[in-house]
């Protein structure tokens, strides 16, 4: 049974003493620390609490019947499911009213597929694991490939737009899903978003998976697959070159015309205003490096790697993975064609055109490859088993153009869904970054941080060693040094392999902008370079593709990223020091970007 009290409204910022906390023997000390971190720094009131446990199967109620006959008691949804609320059901588009969704001027743009008169549940197909559907790498695939590819693409798009299978319809879902033009169901006031959160693999992969469908249909063969972009290869660090060809339907204009074959790409794209003086070989090297970060160091936990929880009453954008971020994002931008060259980044570099550029289904198509491999990476590493991850859905258009609705649980497995992907090399799993030699001396760190750790100052002087803990929200239109303290240290390899210790921060953004910065830990250099990045003390980075919100403060983004730092510590031998010297480093788009907190927690 469910039972509700009202709670204050007010924020609170009462701190308490950790020694008054009662100890639960059932946690470890790292969680209890991580926990009492956490509720006192963030502490958001709720307006409804709700003593029923999440995912019970005992309840008599359905909690997203719940969440819509609770009404206007949800404007602010982030009471919903914040402070001691547990109230939460999956997540989902209300397909039924779809409307217009908004460019990065506030512009209206439709994007909604036909309106459909029901949907059916989506059956996985009867799969022969021994006859997959292979998806090549874009750079390696032959003639014969290329001519049923042009062939079924050529197709698809001279069907007619209103064809809910056309290239223009299969464009235009990513604009509604991604810009505004679905609210969640039952809560109009909520926009449904795919990116930035646990819901960016699934979304995507089910996206693709009818999109390929629809292809093979076109030509009557069910074995067809298409192609991946493999960005995490040498081999593959370049635009593939079937889509530079202007005769061909994978051609796309709007493209950045410096990123063109044969130019080597870069992972971690700063912008056009940003000028590298790295060598190819230096490229190739920071670009491993990126992945080896996302993929491992970054990625030691399901949260970390897939995203934040996204439940029914969340707002959007709790935080991404680290894959979505970079190079995920990155790629988009890189490929896109910055301003003023066009309005507002298109194709790929905004999310509302995005899949107008063909490339985009190869690059996602090795964003889910992506998925599959880090599982395989460790056994350790688990989709989640939580019953609103795997019971959020979409709604799409299948090959015969029957309206579906598939559910997060029905694409964990490629394999079930009838696909694998050609193997490649890994070399990024080699490619663990080093820290600097000069390093500084233990003793030095602990003595610093004595001083500093409850002082609230300004920037220290370049010259002076000292790193004040500064307190926020800052803007950041500078480098920002400061130095956090650590719940906690010397820990052991159990209590590491138990809890990840994890850098999280919040960040106010333009989403109509691109912007990112990087964070270093322990970084003695006034300015860390670009070269910076394929070092330890490179922790990683944010990045926000353009896109727009619904609402008249449709270009304000809240978010948190994440970055692991386990494994960071241990190659800077900082296991027993007091605190992390963090710095942020904007890049581009920053001016309108804000650090809102900045805080150390442990993540199981």
């Amino acid at each position: 049974m469910a039972s509700f009290s009202p709670s204050t409204t007010t924020t609170t910022t009462t701190t308490h003493n950790l020694s008054t906390i009662t100890r639960n023997p059932l946690l470890t000390k790292s969680s209890q620390l991580s926990t009492f971190r956490s509720t006192q720094s963030r502490r958001i009131p709720s307006n409804i609490s709700c003593n029923a446990t999440n995912n019970d199967e005992s309840n008599k109620f359905d909690r997203r019947n719940l969440l819509i006959g609770l009404g206007g008691l949800y404007g602010a949804a982030t009471t919903l499911t914040s402070g001691n609320a547990t109230l939460a059901a999956p997540t989902a588009p209300d397909a039924t009213q779809c409307v217009p969704s908004k460019i990065d001027d506030g512009s209206p743009l439709q994007c909604c597929p036909p309106k459909p008169s029901q949907f059916v549940d989506f059956k996985l197909p009867k799969v022969n694991p021994k006859q997959l559907r292979l998806r090549p790498a874009a750079h390696l695939v032959d003639d014969k490939y290329l001519a049923k590819y042009s062939k079924a693409l050529a197709l698809m798009k001279a069907l007619p737009d209103s064809d809910p299978r056309s290239f223009k319809q299969q464009a235009d879902v990513h604009c509604a899903y991604c810009n505004g033009g679905y609210h969640q169901v039952g809560l109009p006031n909520l926009e449904f978003q795919v990116h930035g959160s646990w819901l960016f693999f699934p979304f995507h992969r089910a996206y693709l998976y009818f999109y390929e469908r629809i292809l093979g249909k076109l030509i009557d063969d069910p074995t067809f697959s298409i192609p991946y972009w493999n960005w995490d290869h040498p081999d593959g660090m370049y635009m593939p070159s079937m889509f530079n060809n202007q005769n061909s339907p994978f051609f796309d204009a709007i493209r950045d015309q410096n990123h063109l074959p044969p130019t080597l790409m870069n992972l971690s794209y700063d912008g056009p205003d940003t000028v590298s003086n790295l060598t190819n070989e230096q490229q190739i090297a920071q670009n491993l490096t990126i992945m080896y970060k996302q993929m491992v160091s970054n990625a030691k936990k399901p949260t970390l790697f897939l995203g934040a929880s996204y439940r029914a009453g969340d707002p959007v954008n709790p935080g991404p993975g680290t894959l979505e971020t970079q190079p995920h994002g990155t790629v988009h931008n890189w490929t896109g064609n910055p301003p003023p060259n066009t309005p507002f980044w298109e194709d790929m570099g905004n999310f509302y055109s995005a899949a107008r550029d063909p490339i985009f289904y190869a690059h996602h198509g090795n964003v889910d490859r992506t998925w599959s491999i880090w599982k395989d990476i460790s056994r350790k590493h688990k989709d989640f088993k939580d019953k609103d991850f795997l019971n959020s859905y979409f709604y799409f258009y299948d090959e015969n153009a029957q309206p579906v609705k598939i559910f997060v649980k029905d694409v964990l497995d490629t394999k079930k869904l009838g696909y694998d992907y050609q193997p490649m090399d890994l070399p990024w799993l080699k490619s663990r970054p080093t820290p600097k030699r000069n390093r500084r001396p233990k003793k030095l760190v602990k003595k610093v941080f004595s001083t500093v750790k409850n002082a609230v100052a300004a920037e220290a002087d370049t010259n002076n060693p000292v790193v004040p803990t500064l307190v926020f929200p800052r803007k950041l239109d500078h480098i920002i040094r400061t130095n956090l303290a650590r719940p906690r240290k010397s820990r052991t390899q159990e209590e590491k392999d138990d809890e990840e210790e994890v850098l999280v921060i919040d960040v106010e953004s333009r989403s109509d902008v691109y912007s990112k910065f990087d964070v270093y830990v322990n970084d003695e250099d006034e300015s860390p370079t670009l070269e910076n990045r394929t070092q330890t003390e490179y922790a990683g980075s944010f990045v926000n593709v353009p896109h727009r919100h619904s609402g008249k403060d449709g270009h304000l983004k809240m978010t948190t990223i994440k970055f692991g730092l386990s494994e960071l510590i241990d190659d800077l031998d900082a296991n027993d020091d007091e605190g992390l010297d963090i710095i942020f480093v904007p890049r581009t788009g920053t001016d309108s970007v804000t650090i809102k907190d900045v805080r150390i927690e442990f993540q199981d």
